[in-house]
């Protein structure tokens, strides 16, 4: 199993929604994507971004298929246009 977590800052706060509705829209869409979660920060703290993204993946093949796949690219997409910056990790267990 893999985990890809991605945080996200972004350039504006008004985006949030527009930003958890385009993740969120990949959930059950992509084979090999097990799960996918979205969270919001609210501590607005120095070092905080703004959301969260966890995905749990079958394998690293899955992730990818996942990084490659049609649905994701639009997100991606969006994603790029609306963030300040992001940062991620990957990882099996």
């Amino acid at each position: 199993m893999v985990k890809h977590i991605v945080l996200f800052k972004l350039k504006n706060q008004a985006d949030r929604p527009k930003a958890l509705e385009a993740l969120n829209s990949m959930k059950g869409k992509i084979e090999g994507l097990i799960d996918l979660e979205t969270g919001e920060d609210f501590l607005a703290s120095e070092r905080s971004y703004d959301i969260a993204l966890i995905c749990t993946l079958k394998d690293r093949d899955a992730l990818d298929f996942y990084q490659a796949h049609s649905v994701h690219q639009p997100v991606k997409k969006i994603m790029h246009a609306i963030r300040e910056s992001s940062i991620a990790v990957d990882y099996e267990y």
